[in-house]
């Protein structure tokens, strides 16, 4: 059986304002840090009367009314398990092609309160989360959410609310206080001093509970860190640090329930009304039972039953109804209702919503609410920032590239050792740029996974405008630049005097830079495909499939003019083909380097096994026919020979070199473009 902790673990924590009361934050995410442990404790829900309070004078009231939201689903068989309604035993069928995801719900929520909305699997809690903090279109969803009465408008409602996410989505190897202090640096605005930001985190530590913690890293599957109650209260202090309308003291664990069966409100009311309202629908919550659990497994049962729940949901109806008839419903404060400017503009001149009190225009129009706390240029550094933190702690991620990077350039080192420049050593040369040029993109692959851990860390943060999305494209693309010219430089020493290649110095400068322009571009299209592809596995396989089209159109194995002319497009795509060909170029640029002289002619034919002598001979009859003279020491191929036959001679060594940094901006613009549309936060 499940607990209650089980059932409750994302329940939603409506606070709003200030109170004077005895029951702190600290108190309050202990509890429900703790039940989020291996055990489960059971959070038993009570009447909490017995906390004085003392309202503030402006208080708030977040109201929400007649909420519904469908979906549209194709077929049956591509339903999640939250969506599979309407079939022979749904008490609630509605059209073939709409799935009730939210049918009516209303409540609201007070100051200085907390709702939780309870109920089982897939009965809508998180969709009814999603619809109060602005998370599904107001096009898809019916009814409406207000704060004293005023609808709200989506860049308020991110800069005086707090939405902490079901999963704790932390970057493993910062501590606890670095944690906190990178959200404030984004969260808190640059006019902030960097002490007051500082105190600010530390008081944030100190009302969660997490001083003992403080300098511990949060941790992952390879590396101990903090327990999972203390995982959640940092999830929360990460959300709650610019100190937004729901903060510090709270009225009491609990002071109103919202119970949900497929969509349906069943039960709302204060915990403390349960035994009432299930005595008179004529199911008694036993005395030693845990009044939650018992009713969720109730519930439970109903569902499995041919009327379900239908029942419940019209008593509660009804019980509501003759509830606020015989008593009126004691006014939330006294005196005339304060507006929302009003109500707002007291909790800022109290020093509530930091990220936004120094500049927020109380108009409350969309178009005066500062979208962003820190201009982008400031997110971009503190982006970079965390992030090194985060790879420095966990050197054996890029300690394996380097190694492979190293260990695949000895390889190829010692495989085409000092190549010379005969017929054979030509098609040698051909075939190392091209594994060489190749091998540097797949490398690259291992940039699948890293944004893919942090997408659910950045939709978080971006939800509520902790910084630009221009800001993390930019940062990420810089901090990957030290890591491409390390292993750029790696694999250029280790195989470029090895290998024998030519040019001398200024060859090695422009083979270093086609390699940091390959790494670039590779990396790129590799981060542009993980913004597109949230699956790793799916992702590897289309990075390698992708790589391998590439590889097959860079002129290597075919030449730009024995290419079919419905495929030559895919030719000028490859991301393989401009440093395969800059690399040639720079390799046989040399106007007065020969490389088949006189007889060398053979070497490349079944005549190589020819004796000297008649190939001599041959060489003569060659001569006598073509009317010039050819000698064993003639020279017949030049360089620019070879490039042309290869089909390679297009473009320039610097266009090629220019075309592959460009595709690499281009593919960090895709991406850009790909985090704007696919991480809107909205169903």
């Amino acid at each position: 059986m499940k607990t209650c902790a089980e059932e409750i673990r994302n329940f939603l924590a409506i606070t709003l304002g200030i109170w004077n009361v005895s029951v702190t934050l600290t108190d309050l995410l202990k509890r429900v840090g703790d039940s989020t442990e291996e055990n489960h404790h059971v959070l038993e829900l009570g009447n909490h009367s017995n906390f004085a309070t003392t309202p503030s004078s402006f208080p708030f009231v977040l109201s929400f009314h007649n909420l519904s939201y469908n979906v549209k689903v194709k077929s049956k068989m591509a339903l999640h398990k939250c969506l599979r309604r309407g079939t022979k035993d749904d008490e609630f069928p509605s059209d073939n092609n709409m799935k009730v995801l939210l049918n009516d719900i209303s409540g609201e929520a007070r100051e200085g309160e907390i709702m939780a909305v309870l109920g089982a699997s897939c009965s809508g809690k998180s969709t009814l989360i999603d619809a109060l903090a602005d998370r599904i279109s107001r096009d898809s969803l019916k009814g409406n959410v207000t704060l004293n009465g005023e609808v709200l408008e989506s860049k308020l409602l991110k800069v005086i609310s707090a939405y902490v996410m079901q999963d704790d989505l932390l970057f493993p190897m910062l501590t606890v206080e670095e944690t906190l202090m990178f959200s404030a640096e984004f969260r808190l605005p640059r006019t902030l001093s960097k002490s007051k930001k500082k105190a600010r985190v530390q008081a944030l530590i100190d009302q969660l509970g997490l001083r003992n913690a403080a300098k511990t890293v949060i941790g992952d599957e390879g590396h101990r860190g903090v327990s999972g109650g203390e995982r959640r209260r940092i999830s929360i202090g990460i959300d709650i640090i610019h100190d937004p309308i729901p903060s510090y003291r709270i009225l009491s664990i609990l002071d109103r329930l919202i119970i949900l069966s497929r969509g349906h409100t069943v039960f709302t009311s204060s915990p403390s009304s349960l035994q009432q309202f299930f005595a008179e629908f004529g199911n008694p919550i036993p005395e030693n039972e845990n009044r939650i659990e018992f009713v969720l497994d109730f519930i439970r049962e109903l569902e499995g039953t041919p009327n379900g729940t239908k029942n419940l949901m019209e008593f509660n109806k009804t019980w509501q109804r003759e509830k606020t008839s015989a008593t009126s419903r004691n006014n939330f404060y006294n005196g005339s209702k304060p507006s929302l400017k009003d109500a707002i503009s007291v909790s800022v001149s109290r020093g509530k919503l930091a990220s936004g009190a120094t500049n927020i225009d109380l108009n409350l129009s969309s178009s005066n609410v500062p979208k962003f706390a820190n201009p982008f240029w400031v997110d971009m550094v503190v982006i970079a920032k965390r992030s090194m933190f985060n790879s420095t702690r966990m050197p054996e991620l890029f300690g394996m590239r380097f190694g492979v990077v190293v260990v695949t350039g000895i390889i190829l080192a010692t495989i085409f050792w000092k190549l010379d420049d005969s017929p054979k050593g030509v098609q040698e040369r051909l075939g190392f740029f091209a594994f060489a040029m190749s091998t540097t993109f797949y490398t690259c692959a291992e940039a699948i996974p890293v944004f893919l851990q942090e997408r659910y860390i950045f939709m978080r943060e971006t939800a509520y405008n902790a910084y630009h999305r221009s800001s993390y494209v930019l940062s990420h693309a810089i901090i990957s630049l030290p890591s491409i010219l390390v292993l750029s430089l790696a694999f250029a020493v280790t195989t470029y005097w090895s290998v024998g290649l030519a040019g001398g110095e200024s060859g090695f400068f422009f083979f270093l830079m086609f390699m940091v322009a390959s790494f670039w571009a590779g990396s790129s299209f590799v981060t542009f495909l993980s913004g597109v592809i949230y699956n790793v596995m799916i992702a590897y396989t289309v990075v390698v499939a992708i790589l391998a089209y590439f590889v097959l159109f860079s002129g290597y194995f075919i030449s730009r003019d024995r290419i079919p002319p419905y495929w030559i497009w895919f030719h000028y795509m490859s991301l393989v083909k401009y440093p395969f060909q800059g690399v040639l170029q720079n390799e046989f640029s040399d106007p007065n380097k020969c490389f088949v002289k006189g007889v060398q002619i053979f070497d490349v034919s079944p005549l190589r096994v020819v004796p000297e002598p008649l190939k001599i001979k041959l060489l003569q009859n060659m001569s006598k026919v073509l009317g010039m003279n050819i000698t064993s020491s003639t020279c017949l191929t030049i360089g620019t020979d070879i490039l042309k036959q290869s089909g390679v001679n297009d473009l320039n060594k610097w266009t090629c070199f220019w075309m592959t940094i460009g595709l690499g901006f281009f593919f960090r613009i895709l991406f850009y473009f790909a985090l704007l549309i696919g991480s809107k936060n909205k169903r």
